[in-house]
């Protein structure tokens, strides 16, 4: 985000150590433009410190670069950050950290920017290099990409370095700090005569020889970064920046492949053409060196040439800073030339008169068939080495096992005597367990028990997906999505409203590593679906015209109980249940109040005559019941009916009226004799009969 060390790491965030910022005093943190408000500072650099700072009028976080106090006075500094500031707003990439405002506070300078959560690349290669070549190649592509913008849009970014490059907690790349931008062609020039603008470790040769640069000049701090994350180190290092500076001019950095054998020749091709020390011999524009990381990538031939010249390890005897440096410039940062006297063909040492000799016109004959011998020779004894004679091992050209399964590929190379050497790294679904490249490759001659690097893609990266069962669908979900799957939702009904909208059930399960992009089927409740009963049926309407309704609604049809009408027709709908015009689940069973035509009404008929009686229940269209009851109270009166009077009941219904009636008789006998007299008293056990007389009314 600066032109500046590696930002601190502080805790709570990933990959931080343990440091903490330095304290804050106790008073309110200053809000810059009433705006800005200050949280902790998390960079600092040469010229400049970058704080954690939070908008409080669009309420998020952003980074604050303010220029040090002592440097505000400085016109050329000042002129600096707002061409800063000028540049990075009118790019908007999503590889390049976006500037956002600037202003002035506390006689200071500062530039607001995207607060980005991720680690510098820098910290990435210090504690991961040498990186695998496919995720270089990758990280270097994407940063090609954001300087192919912003050249085509005139701006050239003058300080290309892993401390500048940052890397998202989801492993998007994003190139920061334009800080010493400058627009391609542009005649005002941002920095002091004399002062190289730049960090040593990244010049390009003409950035440390004080001359014009454009964009080719960051293709080659990028081709010197991609250096750095296949090998671990920077091309050249030495105690100071002037000594560094020297060698991007004089020396020829040493082949990757020298460094870290795994290195694949493509990729080393790319790199070397991105560092060549001439910019018309690199690539055009940063696009064409995007373009040829891609092809390697795809397993495609890239179009960089082979390099053809090494020159060892290069020294490591000291560990450069990669702090952006002002280096002075009055002349070129090396001019030494080497000057080689030339002695012509045939002159004497002396610089007299060439020597005659004599005429021998065998001699080139003789030499060339002693030459051809020599290589007669040689060519046989390497071969014999080759195959394992003259006390040499054999050798064999690898077979070509990229786009095979790394098992198959371990076992064709092991047949061959080769020592297969795997390296996993992320890489997706379709190639899967695949190698992605070898190194030697098929054209190199191997000595039989050479390793042979192979790296192979382990697939996606994966999450471990979490238990979201319970939760709201948009909390679940987002908690889904944010691991890296990809969301599938189907609904399961329920009556129960509480469960409305929440996840029932997650497939695959939770607590299990699955790739990032697996689909993750969420089951989530639903309220039933609910249909009108048709209003048609409060019409009179017949059974069948009533279940056709129903049907064509999607509900089923159940008949109910019956009820009386005055209006309705025997067996047509009254009604239903639910009635006509209310909400009802769809596919429910919909009950039919069917007619039984007018009812009969009850007459009152307790404690009148049974004749009476009887003649109103048989007026009234209705059938009786006489139960006949001992009694002297109300001989032949009805003292109950069931059903009571006033009831509405089905024309040609039953009412049971109980009647009373006179008990049979007692009789008595007296005997009377001469000497004694007895009376005896028979008593007639009398028995009272109910019985019981139908009449139709």
């Amino acid at each position: 985000m600066s032109d500046s060390h590696p930002p601190e790491r502080f805790p709570g965030r990933p990959g931080m150590g343990n440091r903490l910022p330095p304290a804050m005093s106790d008073t309110p943190p200053p809000v810059y433009n009433g705006r800005y408000e200050l949280n902790r500072q998390i960079a600092r650099g040469g010229t400049a410190q970058v704080y954690l700072a939070h908008d409080l009028l669009l309420d998020r976080p952003v980074a604050l670069k303010m220029l040090f106090p002592e440097l505000s006075s400085d016109h050329s500094f000042v002129e600096r950050f707002r061409r800063e500031a000028q540049a990075a707003a009118n790019l908007s990439h999503p590889n390049i950290v976006p500037v956002f405002d600037w202003g002035e506070a506390d006689r200071t300078y500062f530039i607001v920017m995207e607060y980005v959560d991720g680690e510098p690349l820098s910290s990435i290669i210090r504690t991961q290099a040498p990186l695998s070549p496919t995720r270089a190649a990758a990280i270097a592509a994407d940063i090609a990409k954001a300087l192919s913008y912003a050249h085509r849009h005139g701006v050239v970014h003058r300080d290309v370095k892993p401390g500048n490059v940052l890397i998202t907690v989801d492993g998007q790349v994003k190139v920061a700090d334009f800080g010493i931008a400058r627009a391609i062609g542009q005649s005002e020039t941002v920095t002091q005569t004399g002062l190289v603008m730049g960090t040593a470790t990244y010049f390009s040769p003409e950035q440390a020889q004080g001359l014009g640069v454009d964009g080719r000049s960051d293709v080659y701090a990028l081709g010197v970064v991609l250096y750095e994350m296949v090998t671990g180190r920077p091309p050249f290092t030495a105690d100071t920046p002037v000594a560094i500076a020297y060698k991007h001019v004089s020396e020829t950095a040493a082949l990757p492949s020298e460094i870290e054998p795994r290195v694949p020749r493509d990729l080393e091709a790319i790199i070397m053409q991105a560092m060549a020390k001439q910019p018309q011999a690199r690539y055009a524009t940063a696009q064409d060196l995007h373009d040829d990381l891609e092809r390697f990538m795809r397993g495609q031939p890239v179009l960089a040439a082979p390099p053809t010249v090494t020159t060892g390890v290069a020294q490591t005897t000291a560990v450069p800073t990669d702090q952006t440096l002002m280096l002075a410039a009055t002349g070129p940062a090396v001019a030494p030339t080497t000057v080689q006297e030339t002695v012509k063909a045939g002159s004497s040492p002396s610089g007299g008169a060439p020597t005659e000799y004599p005429k021998r016109r065998w001699m080139p004959w003789a030499a060339a068939a002693i030459v051809l011998l020599a290589a007669l020779g040689a060519i046989g004894y390497y071969g014999g080495r080759s195959l394992g004679y003259f006390g040499g091992k054999a050798s064999v050209h690898p077979t070509d096992v990229t786009g095979m399964q790394y098992q198959k590929a371990e076992s064709a190379l092991t047949k061959e005597g080769l020592v297969p050497k795997v390296s996993f790294v992320v890489g997706t679904r379709s190639n899967f367990h695949l190698v992605l490249t070898q190194n030697p490759q098929t054209s190199d001659l191997v000595v039989k028990g050479s390793p042979v690097y192979l790296t192979v893609s382990s697939g996606p990266r994966q999450e471990l997906l979490q238990y979201v069962v319970g939760q709201p669908l948009v909390e679940a979900s987002n908690t889904v999505r944010g691991l890296g799957f990809v969301v599938s939702v189907v609904h399961r009904p329920t009556s129960d409203p509480a469960l409305i909208g929440t996840v029932a059930n997650e497939s695959p399960s939770s607590g299990s590593y699955y790739a990032r992009g697996t689909v993750v089927t969420l089951t989530v409740y639903k309220g039933l679906a609910t249909e009108v009963v048709p209003t048609k049926l409060t019409q009179d309407v017949s059974v069948q015209t009533a279940r056709v309704a129903l049907f064509a609604a999607g509900f089923t049809v159940v008949v109910g109980r019956s009820g009386y009408s005055n209006t309705v027709p025997v067996n047509w709908v009254i009604t239903t249940y639910p009635r006509p015009g209310t909400s009802a689940v769809k596919g429910s069973a919909i009950q039919l109040i069917i007619s039984e035509g007018p009812p009969a009404t009850v007459p009152y008929v307790t404690d009148r005559l049974v004749t009476t009686a009887t003649k109103l229940i048989h007026n009234a269209g209705l059938r009786y019941v006489i139960v006949y009851v001992n009694s002297v109270y109300k001989p032949n009166v009805v003292t109950f009916q069931s059903p009571a009077g006033g009831q509405e009941v089905s024309p040609g219904s039953t009412v049971t009226i109980d009647v009373e009636q006179q008990p049979a008789t007692t009789t008595t006998s007296t005997t009377t004799t001469s000497t004694t007299t007895t009376t005896t008293s028979t008593t007639t056990t009398t028995t009272t009969t109910t019985p019981t007389i139908s009449g139709i009314g």
